[in-house]
């Protein structure tokens, strides 16, 4: 059985879990979306919850249930965003030739050229290319320059070369 906990127990949690690296782009995308949040959507769901509550009996009236639930969803959302942007660690690479987070990684591994930008774990995409430096990878590259040569799953990837930018 489980013990239950208070949200700012599963918040204190949640935040020893996540990587907290996010690019300005990502923290600015977040902040838009708070603001919208903030001043529209949370806005127009009180106002439905209210419009909705007029109705009558809240026991068997299920707009009114999906009104709360909206309204719900985004507190929760809300929550979410000003958590992640409170620790939230700028990445910021430096023009120094080292991999780092924040660096875009050209490797060759048999013959083929690819090129990867290293992130935080949240904003991994690898159909654009983006790895997270907590992966295989991504931890072996951190730290290396043009010309290195690391070993993954018994292979030789070269690195070719390195873009911070700065």
């Amino acid at each position: 059985m489980r013990v239950p906990q208070r949200k700012s127990a599963q918040l204190a949690q949640t935040k020893k879990k996540f990587d907290h690296h996010l690019t300005q782009e990502k923290i600015d995308r977040l902040e838009r979306e708070l603001k919208r949040l903030l001043e529209t959507d949370r806005h127009e769901a009180k106002t439905e919850v209210q419009r909705t509550q007029e109705m009558g009996d809240l026991s068997e009236n299920a707009a009114y249930q999906e009104a709360k639930w909206k309204l719900r969803r985004i507190n929760g959302r809300i929550t979410s965003i000003e958590e992640r942007l409170k620790y939230a660690i700028v990445i910021k690479p430096t023009d120094d030739g080292v991999a780092q987070i924040g660096s875009k990684v050209t490797i060759e591994q048999n013959g083929k050229e690819r090129t990867y930008e290293i992130l935080g774990t949240q904003e991994v995409d690898l159909a654009r290319g983006r790895i997270s430096h907590n992966s295989p990878l991504g931890s072996r590259l951190i730290g290396k320059m043009a010309g290195d040569i690391v070993e993954l799953n018994g292979n030789e990837i070269t690195v070719k070369e390195i873009k911070n930018q700065g």
